[in-house]
């Protein structure tokens, strides 16, 4: 059985906190001298991740 995928909807100012926290994030483990390739694939996706457009009905 293949891997259950979740998909995440947020628009421009929440992908820009996303980024922040990531690069954030990605400094505290270079500081710690830890590898930061799970961080980095993140980002990546992120950043390169396709606009949908959508319309929201406010009840």
């Amino acid at each position: 059985m293949g891997e259950k995928k979740n998909h995440l909807y947020v628009d421009s100012q929440e992908r820009s906190i996303i980024l922040h926290s990531l690069v954030e994030l990605k400094n505290q483990l270079i500081k710690q001298g830890r590898y930061t390739d799970c961080v980095d694939e993140l980002i990546f996706k992120v950043v390169n991740a396709p606009v949908k457009r959508m319309k929201i009905k406010y009840v």
